[in-house]
């Protein structure tokens, strides 16, 4: 019975001393992996915004005198043709003004008259006929302009389109210049968007973009019309106009629509994400030697996308790289490459 110990034991030892198997001695040999060749070449990419549809032109209208309100004539969405009613002002204050401006008007022409006849007779001079002429003149203008302010009660269009916003109601006490209605015009269409500043670098008016519209799905060749100067202070976004070339001046306003701009990026070379590995948190990829032997080298990303990796830097244009498979791979081991 010792005897079986002992052996037991020297077959134990025996045993803990062999060495592990390595990869090259495990059936079926080296790893089968997919590789890759990879070549520069320019790699295009496309940025897309949304935005809605807008008419080339927007006016906000409003009465050119002060005053309350007492109809508005148009509603949000109606069509409005040029010299259209669209809202009136109470015009007592502008009659009495008008009235007033009249009467002294009148008085003034008495008075020059007057003075006139006082000349012929040599009974007032020159001086004092002429600064009553100047008088008269004056009543005359200032007359003329409050007729002119008595008309300015009723707002009227001043050109074809539709009222996209209403700024003002009934009853409210308004101000001269104040925006009543918000009217968009017929005719050019194009497509308001907000770009963010990493967007800015090569974007300029005049750039070429695609515009499709999420309703319908159709199409358009847009172009960039003007990009705002400042961003607006509460979403740090900078707003832009592309027009739509081609477009029906008919096309229903507020539409969704999606900006697109394609740009050529450099000479680079794209891989597939499989082939991507992380080491400390850079990303790299596995590089197959002459002698099949892989090794990790770090890689600069330009960017990713569905179809893979754009790689600025870190490869030769030539390079076997692995494909898929990379987090199953350690550095120096050796793989075997499948058939494509």
């Amino acid at each position: 019975m010792k005897r079986l110990v002992i052996f037991l034991g020297a077959l134990a030892l025996g045993a803990c001393g062999e060495k592990s198997p390595t990869a090259d001695t495990i059936p079926g040999g080296p790893k089968l992996v997919k590789a890759q060749k990879v070549s520069r070449g320019d790699t295009p990419s496309e940025s897309r915004y949304s935005g809605e549809v807008r008419a080339r032109y927007e006016s906000v209208v409003g009465f050119r005198v002060g005053g309350k309100m007492t109809e508005r004539l148009v509603d949000a969405g109606a069509r409005v043709k040029p010299g259209q009613p669209l809202a009136r002002l109470d015009p007592a204050d502008a009659r009495l003004s008008a009235a007033q401006a009249e009467a002294n008007a009148d008085l003034a022409a008495a008075d020059l008259k007057r003075a006139q006849d006082l000349r012929e007779k040599n009974f007032v001079s020159q001086a004092a006929l002429d600064a009553r002429a100047s008088a008269a003149r004056a009543a005359e203008a200032q007359a003329q302009l409050s007729r002119n302010q008595a008309a300015y009660t009723t707002l009227v269009a001043d050109a074809a389109g539709v009222v996209a916003a209403v700024l003002a109601e009934p009853g409210q006490v308004v101000a001269a210049g104040q925006g009543v209605v918000r009217i968009a015009r017929d005719g050019e269409r194009e497509v308001a968007i907000a770009l963010p500043e990493s967007a800015l670098v090569g974007l300029k008016a005049g750039n070429a973009a695609t515009v499709s519209l999420w309703a319908d799905g159709r199409s358009y060749q847009g172009r960039v019309r003007e990009i705002a100067p400042t961003a607006d202070p509460a979403t740090r976004t900078f707003a832009a106009r592309i027009s739509l070339v081609g477009a029906d001046a008919a096309l229903p306003l507020g539409m969704s629509a999606t900006v697109s701009f394609s740009r050529s990026g450099e000479a680079s070379m794209r891989v597939p994400l499989a082939a991507i590995f992380q080491q400390s948190g850079k990303p790299a990829v596995w590089v197959i030697g002459n002698d099949d032997a892989v090794e990790l080298r770090a890689v600069d990303i330009a960017g990713y996308g569905d179809d893979g990796a754009v790689v600025r830097g870190g490869l030769r244009e030539g390079e076997t790289i692995v494909a898929a498979g990379a987090f199953k791979l350690t550095a120096g081991e050796k793989v075997r490459i499948a058939a494509p």
